[in-house]
């Protein structure tokens, strides 16, 4: 059995397919972990949902900025974006299995035994595991109950930009979100940059990417994560980011997470029509 984390795949399929087989991903005893942004921008959202979904305990998803824009446009608490891709999603005949699925994916998912923790954007310099861990299960509670219309409603807003353990309702699982869906940048006490998502250099004075913090209390983890395609080669800091661009024309890359190729990377190239920060 081997266990793989693929980075966002947003609908590139096609490109999912090509990268399974050239790691001989076999579906009867190997397990894949995704970074969360099964959908949108790539053309196949629809088939990247059914698949995954298919995979049922052979697969860990988290969820992604995109996925819960999905969520909250087949809720109607947001409208279609010019540059969203799922319509065939909310055209399906299979939609409300497929919505209700992902609608209760984690947010966080954390494995002992192989040593690394899956979100899809970042983490405050606050949260250890054991505080990431209980701000993911508000999230999921929350969005597994009939409280998510309501959170849908709110979901969207760069504010509250700063932890403190004293928020509470809409302002709280707002910061939480974020964190876990959109976060990139933030200064050394922990104030998000939502607005900057170029290659860091790009970002304003006093801002940093978020694992670079040296206080970060999450630092002894190995982190592995999506959302920002611009980042480039990094190392250190224990973290693993995959998403290399698939729906911009970059790559679709996966990471082995056990056996005697631990820590090995394999990637496809991807054609892509668009370009980063379009839509």
């Amino acid at each position: 059995m081997a266990t793989f984390a693929v980075g966002d795949v947003q609908g590139c399929y096609r490109e999912l397919q090509r990268l399974l087989e050239r790691i001989h991903f076999d579906a009867t005893h190997d397990r894949l972990w995704f970074t969360g942004d099964l959908v949108n921008r790539g053309p196949q959202s629809l088939e990247t949902l059914r698949f995954v979904h298919s995979l049922g305990d052979r697969a860990i998803c988290v969820l992604g900025n995109h996925d819960l824009h999905l969520l909250a446009v087949a809720t109607g608490s947001a409208k279609l974006k010019r540059n969203d891709s799922f319509q065939a999603v909310l055209q399906a005949p299979d939609r409300d299995e497929l919505l209700d699925w992902l609608r209760h994916l984690p947010l966080l998912h954390h494995d002992a035994g192989l040593g690394y923790t899956l979100i899809h954007a970042g983490l405050p310099p606050q949260w250890d595991l054991a505080l990431a861990l209980a701000c993911a299960h508000e999230l999921e509670s929350t969005l597994s109950s009939a409280d998510h219309l309501e959170f849908f409603r709110h979901m969207y807003g760069n504010q509250p930009s700063h932890w403190s353990e004293g928020l509470t309702g809409m302002d709280r699982l707002r910061f939480i979100v974020n964190c876990f869906t959109r976060m990139r940048y933030c200064n050394a006490d922990g104030v998000l940059d939502l607005a900057s998502n170029g290659a860091p250099g790009t970002q304003p004075p006093g801002f940093f990417p978020w694992f670079e913090l040296p206080e970060r209390r999450s630092r002894n983890l190995h982190i592995v994560f999506g959302h920002w395609s611009t980042l480039g080669d990094v190392g250190g800091h224990n973290i693993h980011a995959l998403d290399t661009g698939c729906v911009w024309g970059g790559s679709l890359t996966a990471l082995r997470l056990d056996g005697d190729d631990c820590g090995s990377y394999y990637g496809v190239d991807c054609p892509g029509a668009r370009h980063p920060g379009e839509g």
